[in-house]
Order: structure tokens, then C-alpha cells, then sequence
């Protein structure tokens, strides 16, 4: 099976490693709960706190009562507000994201140190979240692209879309039967809704006009080392509820992590986002401790992700370029507070849970202290992130992907001094730490100003279309006619009669009637000439539209013809396009049916090339088999045949030697003189006695004894292997072999044989007078085809010790019969001067990696 090809991943954002940036460290000091309480931290100056032992504690070593300072880049005291804590930490990790820029925040602590209220905030002063939020929308609110314009993917990256495909999208999101509250019309919970009403209306000063800009949003939390989704939608079932499903970690092309298939929500308001965080917020894992009514049983982690892309050249609508859309990310992480159980008193589920938080908050110190280390000595060790969610989750960050900040949050309690001491001792190694700083996103190569000059043409076009339109325009300003003439009767004077004798109210009103009736007549005939007039116009106008009429009817009805003849040809075509369409389906069905056909062949003439390819590669392993058992066979019988003809050649030998040394005792007998014979016996016995090594050399034979082996060079000398069994007598002869340069041996061995040329070996037996004879086997060591070692035996003498009066004694006087001497002095010669040839191979009872292939045979004449 082929493997799939792997999409190349591209290069990790570019950083710049000589300019590094610390974490920034921030302390802020929460308020006494109560009045009366004993305060162990006091706050030195805007970068310095100094931590006190509370009375009757001794510190750790040597019992000296002290006190300890740490200093971080800024310390906010108990009065500080919201704001002043968002303008100096988190103002300018907004700014970068808006720049394309990423950064992480998380605040840390021991458990009711006041973090989620730095997060999160109160009703009516909103934290570092609702504050974020805010001025991200009112940095980007005029310049946000239309809902699903941007589109992110399931690997961490964003596609961007025409605004057709946009359109398409919404109109499809809005035809599923889930209903969905516009913006406008959310309601937060009350006590809430004041969070987000943040009256300063912070925004970013540098913000490109020429880019649009969405916005993402996401809400987690890693609950005893998994991650959930908290504004994952599962089905309701009241019977049987399904508990939520952890997420898994992977890594993009760009080798940033992120959590697949969390839900990630596109915003357009700081109320839409605050309610997506609200809704994820009530799903957060909580309880009530001893130490804290509500405590966070887990990491919470929101995540903003702000999409930009840049406008075409005229300013109107999105770059569709996928290289040019900038993904820059804003962690907000709010951790669950170490805690000691001997404080809490947790058991069960909230034990695990506190064993699980203090064992991630571990890791993250031991990473952080590895990533010091590395940097102040030049180390190159592991930085253990895998081994909790949380670290692994963002080890981006602290590898250069962006801005690290911290705030600790500590509680000026007494009890919480041990706690606190471990806090600032952790914060203060932090600072340490170096982050590369990344770079710059590159510009976009357009001109910059393409919205403002499509905003200023857009303006000039509709003024000069109001100007085009003329009194249309300035009609509604202006009085009408009616209004004029109504304005110029004369208004009716006060009817009311208070005095009877009133002479003056009525003569006036008589006269302002009598006015208006005159205008009443006049108007009338204006009004009958003007209806006459119009009368006029509307004939003259009909006539006109009578002629005009005919005309367009004539018109008409050349027009009818030709849509007629139009329908007739489009008749004739659609029943063609029927055919054709018939005709094409018929296609189809019988292409559909060819292709089946070629599948289930193909198929078919694969399984069969299959097949023949397994009966082709089983006839050649059957070959090769069959040509290595016949290869095997034949060096067997080579060797069986040689072995055989040597074995031959070698009794063929000795018959002929046997032969040769009778003939001549025979031709001694024969040519020497009577009276000599005696003699000869005594003489043969006085040159024994002189050489007590009965030793004959083996004449040379005419054919070789055995079959040719290979042996090793002789130029640096020969090495003999001398193996002396260890129940060897000595036996005091005369003559005893003097070996050069052996190694002497217990029991032949491989490794010896190895590094010699030639085999000695000494064996001793009882001889048939009850004398013990030694015997000096000889053979030359060579290398097998196997990769051992062989011995071929070429030679055997032997040493035996005798008494002169028992040779004496047991000589006997010269036999008169010629032949019986004859056979005597032939047995004495061949059983000294016999040789006989012996192969040793592996598995051999003389030790290991021998074997004897042939016995030595003791001939008689």
C-alpha cells in the first residue's frame, strides 16, 4: 500500500534572536477580607513588596526571624482599580494583536488570591476580559468585515471568502431551525451586564483603515489533566446525559499547538463576545473549599483570535489571497490556585482535583526553571512541556511566538504566608526567563489610503446626484402654492359678543367674509379655466397617446411575431435538449456499465497477476531450493569420492609398499650368503638399540595420500598446536619432540587451531610386551567452507622406551626358514612405518568444532 503524500509544513514565524524580551511579571496585592486581620506582605514601592513571617514563626533553617523582598516589574497595591491594572498589562498585548502580534496572559496564585476577579471583574468594574474585549471592538468596529467573510478551518488556520460566499453562508446559518437571538436583542444576566459597560472607550492608536478585521472567540478549561470545550452545544438527554468529551492537542503546519475541534465563535460586539463567555463561564467547574466559597477546580483558558485581511486596489471589497490574511491570537488564562490539603480538607473528587492542579503548576515551574537554566548557562536540555496539557498547550509562547505576561495575585493573610512565600520565589524566577521577540508582519504592496479615497468617491457621486436632481431637492424646503394662497386669506376676526351693544364685531367679520367669498369666486373661475385647460391638454394628450399607441401596437405585434417565432425554436430546442439528454443519460448508464466492467476486469487481471507473480516468485524459491539441495549433493559426493579414492590410493599404497619391502627382504635372502644370514638379525637389533624411536619415514608415494587442501602461507614460519592430554605418563625416552613456537593445550579449541599451521598430538597406549609407547600424531590445520577449522593427519611416529635384556630375551635364533623371517621383519617394518590419514572436522570427541571423517587402520601383510 502507497503512503499517502504529507503536505510540507511551512517555516516557523520568523523571530529575532538578538533582541529578546523577559516575561513581564506583575504583583498585585488583594485587599484583608476583615480589618483585624494579621497582614505577612507589605508593599515597599511600585516594584517592591517585602514579605514578614507572621508572629511565633521561625524561618525554615536556622531559626532567625527575617524578612524577605521581592521585586517585580510593577506591584499594584490593594487600591488599585481595573483600569490602571488593564492600561499597563494588558493595554499592549491588545495593540500587538491588532499589529498581528500574539500573546498569552495568565494570572497565578494560591487559591483565593483574588485571580478571577482580576480576570473576570465585578458588576460595575470590569476586569482585564470585558476590558480586552472593548477595546479590540472599538478599535475595530468600523472597519469589521461581514459575518463569515472569514472562515477558519478545522488545522488552525482562516480562509477568507467573497462577500456572495458570505452572503451564501448566512443565508444557510439562518435557514437551520436553531434559533438565534439577533446582537441587539441578548440579555445578560443582570448582576453582570454592568462588566462590559466600560465608559472609557480605550482603543488602539495605530490601526491599518485599509485592512478588515474578525473576530473569534473560544473558552476551555484542562479539568484533571483533559481539556473540554466549554461552549461545545451536546444534546440534551434528561434520561441517560452524556458526560462532555475531552479534546486533544495537535500541532498546525506552523508548528503552533491548538485544540482540535473546540468551538470557535465569530463576534461582532463586545456584548456578543461577553455573552459567548458567560455562556461558557456558568459550564466552569467550581466549588466550595474551606479556603474559598467559589474555587476554581480548573485552568480556564479564553482565547481571542483576530483574522485581518487587506483590501483590493479599489478599496471595495477583500484581497482574496490567502498568503495575505494575518491570524494573531490573545491567550487570556485564569489557573486554578495551588492549595494544601492539610488547609482545605479535601477528600474524594476535590482531592484529585487539588493533586492534579498542584501537579500542572509544577510542571510549569520545572519548565520554567529547564528554560532558565538553558539561558543563564548555556545548557541545551529538554524543556519537559508534554508532560502537562497546560504547558504543552502553550510552549509556542515561551519558544517566541509572541508576548509573555504574568500577574501574580498574592493575599496579605498570615495564613497564607507559606503559600505566598513559594509564589513570590516562583514569579521572581520568571523574570528570568527571555522570550525572542517576533517580527513584523510584512506590509501589505498596495497603496496605502485605498478606503479612505473609496469613501470620498462614494461621497462625490451622491452629491453631484442631489445636485443633477435640482427643485426635486429644494422642494420639500420650499412652501408649496396652496400653502401660499391659504396664507393670504384674511384671517376671521374674534366672534365672541360679550357687550349687547357691540356695533364692531360683527360689521368685521361680515367684511372678512365677504372677502373670502370674493376670493371663493375667483378661485372657482381660475379653477374652471384650469379645468378647462386641462381638459384641453388631456385630449390633445390622448390623441397624442392614440397615434402613439397605434404605433406601439404595430410594433407589438411585430414584436408578438417574433416571439412566437422565438417560442417555436425554443420548443424545437428543448424537446432536442430532451433527446439529447436521453440520449446522454443512456450514455451515462451504458459508460456507468463499461466502467463496472473494467473495474471487475481489472481487478480480475490484478488478482491473476497476483497469482502468477506468487507462482513465478514459488517457482524460483523452489528453484533456488532445488538448486542448493543439488549443489549441496554434489560437493557431498565430491567430497565422498575423494575421500573414497585417497582412502583407495592410500591401501593401494601401502599394498604396493607392503609388496615392495617383501620382494626386497625377499632379495636380501636370496643374494646374501649362508653363512651371514645369522648376522643379520644381530646387527638390525644393535641399530635398534642404538635408536630407541622405532621410526621409519614412509616412503614417498607415487600418488598423493589424500585429496589437496588449501594451507595457510609458511612464510612468517610454521605454528604448531601441541595437545598434550593431561593424563599423559612420561616416559623418560631418549628421543623426546622438541616443538618451536606451539601452544600448548588441554583439549584442541577452535581459537588455537585458528592461529596455527600444524597439529601435534600425543597419545599413549599400552603395547602388546606391556610397555607404554607414545605416539606423535602430525596434521596439517586448515580452514573449511564452513568457517571452522579442519586437521588432516599426515603423519604418526612413534617412541617407545625397551630394555635391552628383554630384547634379548625375547629375540630367537635365526630361522632357517626364509620366509617366516621374512614375514616377521615385514610386520615390525609396516606396523612402524604406518601412516594413516585422518580429517577432523566440528563435533569431533577430541574437543570442540573436530570430527573424525576416517579411522586409522593397522594393516597386516
Amino acid at each position: 500500500m502507497k503512503a499517502a503524500a504529507r503536505t510540507p509544513r511551512r517555516p516557523r514565524k520568523a523571530t529575532n534572536p538578538t533582541q529578546k524580551d523577559p516575561v513581564g511579571v506583575y504583583c498585585r496585592v488583594r485587599p484583608l477580607s476583615r480589618a483585624d486581620q494579621e497582614c505577612c506582605i507589605e508593599v515597599i514601592n511600585g516594584t517592591t513588596v517585602q514579605l514578614h513571617p507572621p508572629e511565633g514563626y521561625r524561618v525554615f533553617r536556622n531559626g532567625e526571624y527575617r524578612e524577605t523582598q521581592y521585586s517585580f516589574k510593577e506591584v499594584f497595591g490593594t487600591l488599585v482599580v481595573q483600569k490602571e491594572l488593564f492600561d499597563v498589562v494588558a493595554k499592549p498585548l491588545v495593540e500587538d494583536l491588532i499589529r498581528g502580534k500574539n500573546g498569552l496572559l495568565f494570572t497565578y496564585g494560591v487559591t483565593g488570591s483574588g485571580k478571577t476577579h482580576t480576570m473576570t471583574g465585578s458588576p460595575g468594574d470590569g476586569g482585564l476580559l470585558p476590558r480586552c474585549l472593548a477595546m479590540i471592538f472599538n478599535s475595530i468596529g468600523p472597519f469589521q468585515a461581514k459575518r463569515f467573510v472569514f472562515k477558519l478551518d478545522d488545522k488552525n488556520g482562516v480562509d477568507v471568502q467573497s462577500e456572495v460566499e458570505a452572503l451564501l453562508e448566512r443565508q444557510k446559518r439562518e435557514a437551520l431551525p436553531t434559533p438565534k437571538t439577533p446582537a441587539g436583542k441578548r440579555q445578560l444576566d443582570p448582576e453582570f451586564a454592568d462588566m462590559i459597560d466600560v465608559q472609557d472607550h480605550c482603543r488602539a492608536e495605530e490601526v491599518d483603515e485599509d485592512n478588515v478585521y474578525g473576530v473569534f472567540v473560544s473558552y476551555i478549561e484542562i479539568y484533571n489533566n483533559y481539556i473540554y470545550d466549554l461552549l461545545e452545544e451536546a444534546p440534551c438527554d434528561s434520561i441517560k446525559p452524556k458526560p462532555p468529551q475531552s479534546k486533544i492537542l495537535r500541532e498546525d503546519q506552523n508548528h503552533n499547538m491548538y485544540v482540535a475541534g473546540c468551538t470557535e465563535v465569530e463576534v461582532k460586539s463586545t456584548e456578543e463576545a461577553f455573552e459567548v463567555f458567560w455562556r461558557g463561564q456558568k459550564k466552569r467547574r467550581i466549588a466550595n473549599t474551606q479556603l474559598n466559597r467559589e474555587s476554581s477546580r480548573s485552568h480556564s483558558v479564553f482565547i481571542i483570535k483576530l483574522a485581518q485581511a487587506p483590501l483590493d486596489a479599489d478599496g471595495d471589497n477583500v484581497l482574496q489571497e490567502k498568503e495575505q490574511i494575518t491570524l494573531s491570537q490573545l491567550s487570556l488564562v485564569d489557573l486554578a490556585g495551588s492549595e494544601r490539603t492539610n488547609r482545605t480538607k479535601a477528600e474524594g473528587n476535590r482531592l484529585r482535583e487539588a493533586g492534579n492542579i498542584n501537579q500542572s503548576l509544577m510542571t510549569l515551574r520545572t519548565c520554567i526553571e529547564v528554560l532558565r537554566e538553558n539561558q543563564l548557562y548555556g545548557t541545551n536540555k529538554m524543556v519537559p512541556y508534554r508532560d502537562s496539557k497546560l504547558t504543552h498547550l502553550f510552549k509556542n509562547y515561551f519558544d517566541g511566538e509572541g508576548k509573555v505576561r504574568m500577574i501574580v495575585c498574592v493575599n496579605p493573610k498570615a495564613e497564607d504566608y507559606e503559600e505566598s512565600l513559594q509564589v513570590m520565589r516562583f514569579a521572581e524566577m520568571t523574570q528570568e526567563v527571555e522570550v525572542a521577540r517576533p517580527l513584523d508582519r510584512p506590509l501589505c504592496g498596495l497603496t496605502p489610503g485605498r478606503r479612505l479615497r473609496n469613501q470620498a468617491f462614494r461621497e462625490e457621486l451622491s452629491r453631484k446626484l442631489e445636485l443633477r436632481g435640482g427643485p426635486v431637492g429644494a422642494g420639500p424646503e420650499e412652501p408649496s402654492a396652496a400653502e401660499l394662497f391659504f396664507q393670504s386669506f384674511p384671517p376671521l376676526p374674534s366672534c365672541e359678543l360679550l357687550d349687547i351693544n357691540d356695533d364692531q364685531t360683527l360689521p368685521k367679520l361680515i367684511e372678512a367674509l365677504e372677502q373670502r367669498h370674493k376670493m371663493r369666486q375667483t378661485l372657482a373661475e381660475e379653477f374652471g379655466k384650469n379645468v378647462l385647460a386641462f381638459k384641453t391638454m388631456l385630449q390633445e394628450f390622448d390623441s397624442s397617446v392614440a397615434s402613439k399607441e397605434n404605433y406601439i401596437q404595430g410594433k407589438l405585434a411585430e414584436k408578438e411575431k417574433t416571439i412566437t417565432g422565438q417560442r417555436t425554436e425554443l420548443e424545437r430546442l428543448e424537446k432536442k435538449i430532451k433527446t439529447l439528454e436521453y440520449k446522454i443519460e443512456i450514455l451515462e448508464k451504458t459508460a456507468t456499465i463499461y466502467e463496472e466492467d473494467k473495474r471487475n476486469l481489472q481487478q480480475e487481471l490484478e488478482s491473476k497477476s497476483q497469482k502468477l507473480q506468487r507462482q513465478a516468485s514459488d517457482k524460483k524459491r523452489l528453484e533456488a531450493r532445488l538448486q542448493g539441495m543439488v549443489t549441496e549433493t554434489s560437493l557431498k559426493w565430491e567430497k565422498e569420492c575423494e575421500r573414497r579414492v585417497a582412502a583407495k590410493q592410500l591401501e593401494m599404497q601401502n599394498k604396493l609398499w607392503v609388496k615392495d619391502e617383501k620382494l626386497k627382504q625377499l632379495k636380501a635372502i636370496v643374494t646374501e650368503p649362508r653363512a651371514e644370514r645369522p648376522e643379520r638379525p644381530s646387527r638390525e637389533r644393535e641399530r635398534e638399540k642404538a635408536l630407541p624411536r622405532s621410526v621409519s619415514p614412509s616412503p614417498a608415494p607415487s600418488a598423493p595420500a589424500a585429496p589437496l587442501r588449501p594451507r595457510r602461507s609458511r612464510s612468517a614460519g610454521e605454528r604448531w598446536v601441541d595437545h598434550r592430554p593431561p593424563s599423559h605418563v612420561p616416559t623418560e625416552t631418549l628421543l623426546q619432540p622438541r616443538v618451536p613456537r606451539a601452544i600448548t593445550v588441554d583439549a584442541p579449541s577452535e581459537r588455537a587451531l585458528a592461529r596455527c599451521d600444524r597439529y601435534l598430538l600425543t597419545h599413549q597406549e599400552l603395547a602388546s610386551d606391556g610397555e607404554i609407547q607414545t605416539k606423535l600424531i602430525k596434521g596439517d590445520v586448515f580452514k573449511t567452507r564452513g568457517g571452522g577449522q579442519a586437521v588432516q593427519f599426515t603423519d604418526i611416529e612413534t617412541l617407545k622406551q625397551e630394555s635391552p635384556t628383554g630384547r634379548k630375551r625375547r629375540s630367537s635364533p635365526p630361522n632357517p626358514d626364509p620366509a617366516g623371517d621374512a614375514a616377521d621383519s615385514e610386520w615390525t617394518d609396516v606396523e612402524t612405518r604406518c601412516s594413516v590419514a585422518v580429517e577432523m572436522r566440528a563435533g569431533s570427541a577430541l574437543g570442540p568444532g573436530f570430527q573424525h571423517h576416517a579411522q586409522p587402520k593397522r594393516r597386516k601383510p
